[in-house]
């Protein structure tokens, strides 16, 4: 499982920023139309939402890899 650090003044990260950090995808529009097409799954239930903000603890899933957003 792949991590996400916040940075050390910020208490979230929003979902799409969170998907191209680590990776899962190469810009904001494609990671746009993967969330809103319900691929993403956030602590195990979908998420269409872009812009849902991420804390310490919660696991993000998308196409079969996980990462976990650590503080």
């Amino acid at each position: 499982m792949k991590t996400v650090k916040l940075r050390a003044d910020d208490e979230f990260i929003k979902l799409g920023q969170a998907l191209k950090k680590a990776g899962m995808e190469d810009s904001g529009v494609d990671a746009k139309y993967d969330i809103q097409n319900g691929l993403v799954k956030v602590n195990g239930e979908t998420d269409t939402r872009r812009g849902r903000k991420l804390v310490d603890g919660d696991v993000v899933e998308y196409n079969g890899e996980q990462v976990k957003i650590e503080k």
